[in-house]
């Protein structure tokens, strides 16, 4: 499996373009902004699916410039209607105006997604926001803002939760120390 990470907007956002060396098409996770720069990493490759940790707006930002015809766009239930919200996706922060379009799989614990070759099972993850999710390859743990390099994400934007996020962190445990582990910032 190869990873490339790309840094994107603002906020310095970490999208993920995923693929098998042997395969024409790939994975995006969290495509937050600059879509132009995120086309050229992923080296013409097809874009299967577009997969988001969780619906705010510095991980959705470049969603509409690279869907294309049967891309699938996919996060979690809860997270649902960030994508078009712009009150609840947070982009009043940064001044932006950003949406996504909808959703064409929404995701809950334990769902198997298989696309571009790779397996991904989704763990849902709430506490950034009330949808967040990772998403585990067996080898590799995307994050998205629950853990990331400097730490975990925010609780205190709409639909966040300590709580949530202490139980969902709990529950990581134990992958952080056997995957390797992907985060959406640093």
């Amino acid at each position: 499996m190869q990873i490339r990470r790309v840094v994107v907007g603002l906020i310095r956002e970490n999208c993920y373009i995923v693929s098998l060396p042997e395969r024409q098409d790939c994975v995006l996770i969290d495509p937050g902004a600059e879509p132009e720069r995120i086309l050229a990493a992923a080296e013409g490759k097809r874009i299967a699916a577009i997969l988001l940790t969780h619906g705010h707006f510095d991980h959705i930002g470049a969603v509409k410039a690279l869907a294309g015809e049967g891309t699938a766009i996919v996060v979690h239930r809860a997270d649902a209607a960030m994508l078009g919200d712009m009150e609840i996706n947070g982009c009043w922060l940064a001044g932006v105006d950003v949406t996504a379009p909808p959703a064409t799989r929404l995701v809950e614990e334990g769902d198997v997604l298989q696309y571009a070759g790779i397996t991904f099972t989704v763990l849902h993850t709430p506490g950034h926001t009330a949808g967040s999710v990772c998403y585990d390859t067996g080898e590799v743990l995307f994050t998205g803002d629950t853990v990331m390099a400097q730490g975990v994400g925010r609780t205190d934007l709409p639909s966040g939760s300590d709580e949530d996020m202490e139980r969902s962190l709990r529950r990581l445990m134990p992958l952080l120390r056997q995957r390797d582990v992907l985060g959406g910032h640093g």
